[in-house]
């Protein structure tokens, strides 16, 4: 979709409108349960059953999802030919499915070498993965010959396992020389730093000569790092067997970065200095997400060491916990500029600004971030004595506007998939939908999203916005009343459960995680189990557990518990909630250590980004709740470290 101005939308709308109601139009004639039987057809595989239901399907307004299963089935097993995929990609343009198609399509093809048919519908006009990029570096290949072979190398750097289409190509740069040993130790310890065991093995056994390491050194190694690298049974003469105890280094220090360090330092100096400065920084890297306190200074002692971005990240962290300001600022200096410019950073370097005498600076800093909403504004308008202030500018969509959108054929799929609990494939048409629109044309499409009942994709598509904002939609508060009852018979502040509520399911009361969670406040039902007998509700059935109602009472208890036993820190409490109580506890610093500080050297990147999320939804969600004002920095207050008498009750 194109980007529109409101009144090109409207009158695209409008067309849409009336192209549906036009006479002519194929009406619907299977039902819904046709097509949920079609479905399951599909996942079966039953190529059979899903052709004998297509036809009734003809006119349904998911139509185009078992158009596109009958062609997928075509794609896999028999071969289509190009014609078939433009008429897939004619009939219904700018959609998920019609990139599917193209992208399934032109897989197809490179997997069987049908290089002519691959050329007439590539490049694909949608980003690709590295299956199919690898796929189009053959075609060029084979058409340009081996100067295509370059545009493989990116694929080659990387710690994760790569697609079999980019395997022949691996094969060739390494058959020219392309890839030298050094390019190969590279990915070896890229794949050893992502825990990647199997590929880092299979590279390293795949080395020239001196380079080589072993199936048989590998498995002394693998079965006691930390006692293979204590006693440095290496030649450290060797490049494989110094890069053996880095591999011995990184699988040690995964697991107790303190242990690891004893074992390293006895041998260390006789590796060269770049060998030494990484193996300094991979140890200093696992110490800082074990909360260790001397994760600081041995970073210093990696200094000059390639730092990858995931150890910049905690090359600040461990600063901050060492509350070595001259080093955070350090740190983040040392960044690569885009990477610096991450409002956590941006923040960091503010505080350390100040805290190192240079406060006309800083105010610099904090004022460049004080007007965002999010976490780090917040802080950073609280550093500057002010207030966060959100500025709405709404834009109800119009009657007749909502008319003509809810007429689209996308936006009807939308609702259609997300009423057969298709959620995914209805947030996937969604964002099709609402990619390119300007921010006038964004707040309508949220608009209608929440009358909708649609509200996670209302939140979303308002959070797009650049200039405009409305933060009655981002920040909405649905099922009020079982909210406040919630909160007011667990004696909990009502903006703490729609900021968990916002941020655990966006408020779709019938969703259900991978994990199994359920509902608003995605209760594990374990932990509604564990919830009904503390509050003696003999009558609880698992099947209730997504009743708004119960859902948003056992929340609230949960979260209610822990808050009390965890010191009536929202912050630890948020923690407790997503990572569990255990975890929570165990994050707790040696001495009082600020809030904000814990709360950015949480070691899980998803509870990180939770308990910030909640804290800053908590604390606009209070200010449109008229209470009275209370700052993120209060909220955030004081980590103080475990009492000796804290328990951890086990939850089932």
């Amino acid at each position: 979709m194109i980007v529109m101005t409101i009144r090109r939308l409207f009158t695209c709308c409008l067309v849409a409108a009336a192209t549906v109601a036009a006479p002519g139009t194929p009406v619907a004639q299977g039902t819904d349960a046709d097509f949920l039987l079609a479905k399951a057809a599909f996942d079966k595989g039953d190529s059979s059953a899903l052709a004998s239901l297509a036809p009734s399907l003809r006119g349904h307004v998911l139509e185009p999802y078992v158009a596109y299963w009958q062609l997928k089935f075509r794609i896999d097993i028999a071969g289509v030919e190009p014609d078939a995929v433009r008429a897939y990609y004619t009939a219904w343009p700018n959609t998920p499915l019609a990139d599917r198609v193209r992208v399934d399509a032109l897989k197809a093809w490179g997997r069987r070498g049908e290089w002519n048919r691959f050329a007439s519908d590539y490049p694909a006009a949608v980003a690709e993965d590295p299956e199919l990029a690898c796929y189009g570096i053959q075609y060029r290949r084979q058409r340009d010959g081996s100067t295509a072979l370059a545009a493989v190398r990116p694929q080659w750097l990387s710690g994760q396992a790569t697609p079999d289409a980019c395997e022949p190509l691996f094969a060739a740069l390494i058959a020219n020389g392309e890839l030298t040993p050094a390019d190969r130790i590279a990915r070896f310890r890229l794949a050893s730093e992502a825990g990647n065991v199997r590929l880092a093995q299979a590279v390293a056994m795949d080395l020239p000569g001196q380079w080589r390491i072993t199936a048989r050194q590998f498995t002394h190694v693998d079965r006691d790092p930390l006692s293979a690298l204590a006693k440095g049974e290496f030649s450290w003469t060797q490049p494989g067997d110094r890069e053996l105890a880095l591999y011995a280094l990184e699988r040690a220090a995964r697991n107790d970065a303190g242990a690891s360090r004893a074992a390293w330092v006895k041998w260390r100096d006789r590796l060269p200095d770049p060998d030494r400065l990484y193996g300094n920084g991979r140890l200093a890297f696992h110490a800082a997400r074990q909360l260790h306190a001397d994760a600081n200074g041995w970073y210093r002692e990696a200094a000059g060491a390639s730092l990858n971005a995931e150890q910049q990240a905690w090359r600040v962290r461990a600063a901050l916990r060492a509350l070595a300001w001259r080093d955070v600022l350090a740190a983040v200096d040392g960044m690569p500029p885009p990477v610096a410019q991450d409002p956590a950073w941006r923040f960091w370097r503010a505080r350390a600004l100040a805290a190192t005498g240079r406060a006309p600076d800083a105010e610099v800093q904090y004022s460049a971030l004080a007007g965002d909403v999010s976490f780090y504004g917040q802080l950073a308008a609280e550093a500057l004595g002010r207030q966060i202030e959100p500025a709405s500018r709404p834009l109800p969509a119009p009657a007749e506007w909502r008319a003509a959108f809810g007429a689209r054929p996308e936006v009807r799929r939308v609702l259609k998939l997300t009423e057969l609990g298709l959620r995914a494939e209805a947030q996937r048409e969604w964002l099709y939908i609402v990619r390119d629109l300007d921010d006038d044309a964004l707040l309508m499409a949220a608009d209608y999203a929440q009358r909708a009942g649609l509200i996670d994709r209302s939140i979303n598509t308002a959070e797009r916005t650049q200039a405009r904002h409305d933060f009655a939609l981002r920040y909405p508060m649905p099922y009020r009343g079982e909210f406040a009852a919630a909160a007011r018979e667990n004696d909990v502040e009502l903006e703490f459960l729609y900021g968990i509520a916002r941020q655990e399911s966006r408020f779709s009361a019938d969703i259900v995680s991978s994990a199994g969670a359920v509902g608003l406040m995605q209760l594990m039902p374990g932990t509604a189990r564990w919830v009904a007998k503390q509050t003696n509700r003999t009558d609880y059935r698992p099947t209730q557990i997504g009743n708004v109602d119960l859902n948003a009472q056992f929340g609230a208890y949960y979260f209610k518990y822990w808050f009390d036993r965890l010191d009536r820190r929202p912050a630890l409490t948020a923690a407790a909630y997503n990572a569990g109580p255990g975890r929570a506890q165990a994050w707790r610093p040696p001495a009082a250590l600020e809030g904000a500080i814990w709360v950015e050297t949480i070691p899980f990147n998803e509870t990180r980004d939770y308990v910030k999320k909640v804290l800053a939804n908590s604390t606009l969600y209070a200010r449109a709740l008229d209470r009275p004002p209370v700052t993120l920095t209060e909220r955030l207050g004081t980590i103080l470290p475990r009492s000796p008498a804290a328990a951890v009750a086990k939850v089932e």
